[in-house]
């Protein structure tokens, strides 16, 4: 009913930028949150940042200053802005939305995640 579509990942060098895009599609009825995370080779996900219809942002403190999480509500997406990217950011990185959709004719919360996308900084 719902999916979540990333893309922007890539190869970039250290020091370069990258932006990362998540579209949430289906029948959503309101989005509560929508964050990324990242996954590096043999380490758990974590949450690199994340952003509430409220308003609120938080970041990891890794990202802080380097990385910018914003969305477009009209649309749905959220996008991530890397900048001054490092080695250590390398990781899938995952859209998740925290959101209300119908199923049928009810409002039902649920929980997405997108496909991943892979970001490799090259020292």
């Amino acid at each position: 009913q719902v999916q979540l579509v990333e893309s922007g990942g890539g190869l970039v060098q250290a020091g370069g930028s990258l932006r990362l895009s998540c579209a949430a599609s289906g029948r959503i009825f309101s989005i509560n949150a929508m964050g990324w995370y990242r996954q590096a080779p043999g380490k758990q996900r974590e949450l690199v940042a994340a952003d509430t219809t409220g308003g609120s942002t938080n970041y990891a403190d890794s990202v802080k200053g380097r990385f910018t999480i914003s969305r477009d509500n009209a649309k749905n997406t959220v996008y991530l802005q890397m900048n001054s990217l490092k080695p250590e950011d390398t990781a899938v990185y995952y859209c998740n939305a925290d959101l209300v959709y119908y199923s049928g004719p009810y409002r039902t919360p649920g929980n997405y995640w997108g496909q991943g996308t892979q970001v490799t900084v090259s020292s």
